[in-house]
């Protein structure tokens, strides 16, 4: 037995320490220093990435083709030396482990000491680091979280999202990161998806609009400013047409359908243009987009021009349908995929990529060409001249001024449905409010991709919807709160006397597949909220519903019975923007930039099919009330 474990760690030593096999299967020799690995500073950068990819080994070319997760790194990043690895994403969950956790302090600790381990490699190329800071840096402690990009698409303000873009890449550059897997530019056709709120809307028009405002905020005019990220566009393509809204479903749709409703705003994204795109889980009349060299090489390469990075997604490649492991990488590498996401198989990939090579399988020059895109991106962002980063923008992180901008966008992001009887706004001088519901956390604000990757924790900092109408209301007003009200505790409630109930209901938070749902019916979805507001109103006092969801709800059987509603979608930490439209504060402007279904039966639904009769919408694109 102890023969055995000694033997396994003989062989696993001695794979660790080769790395890489040559085409013998011989270990390769590691190559020797060099005295200038990189060529005058001021050459031209399309001169430094040919000088440096002469010098660059097969080893040290599949390593920069490379992205592997920091939850599978060593503290001391060792392995980003052993494998030469080109970069390190921190995905879903993923968070520094310091004390303290996803601090901002932590996060660029992490990432120095991860850039210290590149530049400790023969030829001391820098590792670009991604993030998904997707509204907002909402992966750090303390951040400014913006609405999700569904309510962006409600503002129809491209002003508001250049600036919401720079201050997100102000955010993430001080805590160190260069790049967010961001913006979303998916165009969304079925509500049924549980990522429909990453998308600004179900109008393509829109999403290039906005997105590509935001892709210029992020990137900025010059990349390697220090208060610039890299953007990406994604996913590539279609990923919001699958049949019945299915994450990493199948989009059963005519070429034409996809270049009219999925294809402009990556054609508006490469007008900045962006520094990368991400590839879409989903497939495409039963090919998965990872392998599809038509839509990688013909479509976004040679008729777009994009030639920025060609990203995969998380360890997407496994899904491909080819019989074996090399057959997925080999298709996916030759169809055009730059940079591989390979969380923890990233060695397997690496060993397979190579044998490709070696095999004549994949032609060095498709290696040289990803590389050099990789390359020439890291030059621009200025990771050479300045790899290692400083800690004097951190204070930055979650700054008032920042907030300001985040409380303007939630404001401008809520859409009044109803308004029956002038009941909003409310007079801040009223004796009594009640407020119900168990959405009133910031998580439910927040929802997926906020620290957490499903969910958010105790440690978002903001202001929830009820705390903002609390500090809102005038000293003499009383606000009480119940999670939950029945005629049964109606009496214990502390809703007795109210002159307004304040319902807040909708959906708990979830991302990706796991928002999947069959089912959009208010009932469905929060019970508890739906009684509460009955009892208000059989207790006789008006009652306004605030929604907070990342789609349209199915609502028509309740609203008669609601007499003001506000569709606030998933504002993020600053409540107090939806208190200024409660209170008059602010005269609402936010307009639907989704179809909202009657019936389930109706869905998929958007501005392209909805008519009269039985498509007749309960509220068309682009509805919303004013005061």
């Amino acid at each position: 037995m102890k023969k055995s474990i000694i033997l396994t760690l003989i062989i696993s030593f001695i794979l660790i320490q080769s790395c890489f096999l040559d085409k013998q299967g011989n270990p390769d020799p590691t190559p020797p220093p060099i005295k200038n690995p990189t060529p005058d500073p001021s050459s031209p950068i399309e001169q430094k990435v040919e000088y440096l990819l002469s010098k660059m080994s097969l080893d040290e070319k599949i390593g920069q083709m490379t992205q592997a997760n920091s939850d599978s790194i060593s503290a001391d990043g060792s392995q980003i030396k052993d494998y030469y690895l080109g970069s390190i994403l921190s995905g879903g969950g993923s968070n520094p482990k310091a004390l303290g956790g996803a601090t901002g302090e932590n996060w660029l600790n992490m990432y120095n000491t991860f850039q210290q381990a590149a530049l400790s490699t023969r030829l001391a190329i820098p590792i670009i680091y991604g993030i998904d800071a997707v509204h907002g840096h909402a992966k750090v402690i303390g951040a400014t979280v913006f609405p999700h990009n569904i309510g962006l698409g409600a503002t129809r303000d491209t002003d508001l999202a250049k600036r919401i873009g720079e201050i997100t890449a102000k955010e993430v550059a001080a805590s160190g990161i260069d790049w967010t897997f961001g913006p979303c530019v998916t165009v969304p056709q079925d509500e049924r998806w549980g990522r429909t709120y990453e998308g600004i809307s179900e109008n393509p028009d829109l999403v290039s609009a906005l997105g590509k405002a935001l892709i210029e905020g992020m990137q900025g005019k010059d990349l390697s400013s220090p208060d610039t990220i890299l953007a990406c566009a994604k996913h590539f393509v279609a990923d919001g047409g699958t049949l019945g809204g299915y994450d990493r479903g199948n989009a059963q749709i005519t070429e034409d359908e996809l270049r009219l409703t999925h294809l402009p705003p990556y054609i508006s994204a490469n007008d900045v243009p962006v520094g990368s795109v991400m590839i879409s889980f989903s497939s495409w009349n039963g090919e998965n987009c990872h392998g599809n060299k038509y839509l990688i090489t013909d479509i976004l390469r040679d008729e777009i021009g994009f030639k920025g990075i060609v990203v995969s997604d998380w360890d997407a490649v496994s899904q491909i349908q080819e019989p074996t492991y090399a057959d997925k990488v080999e298709k996916a590498v030759m169809a055009g995929i730059d940079m591989f996401m390979m969380p923890a198989s990233y060695y397997n990939f690496m060993i397979t990529l190579k044998q490709l090579v070696n095999d004549n399988r994949v032609p060095i020059d498709r290696i040289d060409d990803a590389v050099r895109r990789i390359l020439t991106m890291k030059y621009k962002l200025g990771l050479f001249d300045n790899p290692i980063k400083s800690a004097d923008k951190l204070s930055t992180i979650g700054c008032e001024e920042h907030r300001a901008v985040a409380r303007e966008a939630v404001r401008k992001s809520c859409v009044l449905l109803k308004n029956d009887g002038d009941v909003l706004p409310i007079s801040k001088e009223i004796s009594h409010i009640h407020i119900a519901g168990s959405r009133i956390g910031l998580d439910s604000q927040c929802g997926g991709w906020t620290l957490g990757w499903q969910s958010p924790n105790y440690y978002i900092f903001g202001t929830t919807i009820k705390e903002a109408i609390e500090n809102a209301v005038s000293a003499g007003t009383e606000v009480t709160y119940s999670e939950e009200i029945t005629e049964e505790n109606y009496s214990t409630s502390g809703a007795e006397g109210a002159d307004i109930g304040i319902v807040i209901i909708g959906e708990e938070p979830y991302a990706e597949g796991h928002g999947d749902r069959l089912d959009l019916s208010i009932n469905s979805i929060d019970e508890d909220g739906v009684t509460a507001i009955e009892t208000l109103k059989n207790a006789g006092i008006p009652v306004v519903v605030i929604i907070l969801s990342g789609r349209p709800l199915i609502i028509t059987d309740q609203i008669d019975n609601w007499d003001a509603v506000i569709a606030a979608w998933l504002p993020g930490t600053e409540g107090d923007g939806v208190a200024d439209v409660i209170f008059g504060d602010y005269n609402p402007t936010g307009k639907l930039s989704y179809t909202w279904p009657r019936s389930m039966d109706q869905i998929p639904i958007n501005s392209s099919t909805a008519g009269t009769g039985p498509d007749d919408p309960l509220f068309p694109y682009g509805f919303g009330l004013s005061y």
